[in-house]
């Protein structure tokens, strides 16, 4: 069921144990709205915690709470509401056996959202995080660094630091005000823009496996799983051969398993978001993603010629 900020607003104010989650594979936004939002409720005196199924990003790990994020243990943990963001039901890992008997309440910014919870505030901002500001400012909450800092890196990273399409004047009238408690920028994306000089190096190798497509229309990168476990991150590999000239459709094929692969897929216009929501993903117009049971050959075979028939059809 669809509902409004201000219904959202009244949940959290009713509920006094929260379990807070977000997608496998996090990013800066699935991350720092859980953060951002388990603060916030802490202030208020309720009981939150944050699950993630998956391994966290290290560059993510100056943020106030990082520490704390838990992986799913099985045990029923009875919250008042399972609080699923920046994702929708489908693509929590375990988590939802935490909370077997919760309702849950759905805060996504994604229009791929099957809209199965039991509430979901949808909307079309830029960040989850810039959703969750918007609600927390409604409700008169001030903005200590404890809850400014990760809903900062939520929509900075989203946004590709204010650069990319979705940025919108409300995101940075939302950035402004942020700054304005103390946020330091400079210091933030310094901080993410770290890398440990194997993923500098893992960076080199992976263009090795670069590919161009329909007469160079479309680039993708195929990492086998010996890679993969080498690497400490891959999210910012795709980024490379996004900014190709004449590429309009980038593509990241990476196999974690045996028979499993993740996707990230990335365009300058095309909307990816169906093409992904095809293979059981979701994501945005211009950056989505998926999983694929699949080996490595077969992922890449099933899915580039739907890539370059998303090209062919533009002019």
């Amino acid at each position: 069921m669809k509902i409004t900020m201000e219904e959202v607003t009244t949940y959290l104010t009713q509920g006094q144990r929260f379990l807070i989650t977000a997608h496998v594979n996090p990013d800066g936004d699935a991350i720092g709205s859980s953060l951002g939002l388990q603060a916030y409720l802490r202030r208020q005196g309720k009981t939150a915690e944050v699950f993630i199924d998956d391994d966290l990003p290290r560059n993510l790990s100056f943020m106030p709470g990082f520490s704390g994020i838990r992986r799913p243990d099985g045990a029923d943990w009875k919250p008042d509401f399972l609080v699923v963001l920046d994702t929708d039901t489908n693509r929590i890992g375990e988590v939802s056996k935490c909370a077997p008997g919760a309702k849950i309440l759905n805060i996504d910014h994604h229009i791929s959202n099957d809209g199965k919870a039991d509430y979901l505030y949808l909307a079309k901002r830029s960040a989850t995080a810039e959703m969750l500001f918007e609600i927390l400012e409604s409700s008169g909450a001030d903005f200590p660094l404890e809850v400014a800092i990760p809903l900062y890196v939520g929509i900075a990273t989203d946004t590709g630091f204010f650069r990319y399409s979705n940025t919108t004047p409300l995101t940075m009238r939302v950035g402004g005000r942020l700054l304005e408690v103390g946020i330091r920028p400079s210091d933030i994306s310094e901080l993410l823009e770290l890398k440990p000089l194997s993923v500098v190096k893992g960076q080199a190798a992976a263009l090795d496996t670069l590919e161009l497509f329909a007469n160079g229309r479309v680039a993708g990168l195929f990492l086998e799983k010996n890679f993969v476990d080498q690497m400490e991150s891959t999210d910012s590999f795709i980024d490379l051969i996004r900014v190709i000239e004449g590429v309009e459709i980038a593509v990241l094929i990476k196999a974690v398993e045996e028979r499993r692969c993740r996707v990230s897929i990335r365009s300058k216009g095309i909307n990816v978001s169906d093409i992904a929501v095809r293979f059981g993903g979701g994501g945005h117009i211009r950056a989505a993603g998926c999983t694929l049971n699949m080996t490595l050959a077969e992922a890449k075979a099933a899915l580039v010629p739907v890539l370059a028939e998303a090209v062919a059809k533009e002019p």
